[in-house]
Formats: C-alpha cells, sequence, structure tokens
C-alpha cells in the first residue's frame, strides 16, 4: 500500500492535461473577449455602410 501511495504521488500524468485545459480556456476566454470587442465595433461600421449605401441614387440609363 506505501509502495501505491509513493507512485501516485509522483505520477504527472494527469498535470499535463490540467495544463492543456487550462491553457485551452485561457486561449477560448481571450478569444471571446476579442471577439466581442471588434464585433461591436464592426457591426456599428456595417450599419454605418449600409446607410450610406442605400442614401446613393443609382443611375438606371445611359
Amino acid at each position: 500500500m506505501l509502495n501505491y501511495i509513493k507512485n501516485f504521488r509522483t505520477d504527472e500524468d494527469g498535470a499535463v492535461t490540467v495544463d492543456w485545459v487550462v491553457l485551452t480556456a485561457a486561449i477560448v476566454g481571450l478569444g471571446i473577449a476579442v471577439l466581442t470587442t471588434v464585433g461591436e465595433q464592426a457591426d456599428a461600421l456595417g450599419d454605418d455602410i449600409a446607410t450610406e449605401m442605400s442614401s446613393q441614387g443609382v443611375k438606371t440609363d445611359w
């Protein structure tokens, strides 16, 4: 039983998994933060472009 406890304490297989989960969560969180920030500005710019384009006339004859 003592040997099992020593092996369990020195085994680091799960530590790598935890590192990858934390790293992946950080990348996803950063991506969401960037998307939120840029998305609002892009949406506002798209609305401005749509307003400007709808106010322009289209010449249909030569």
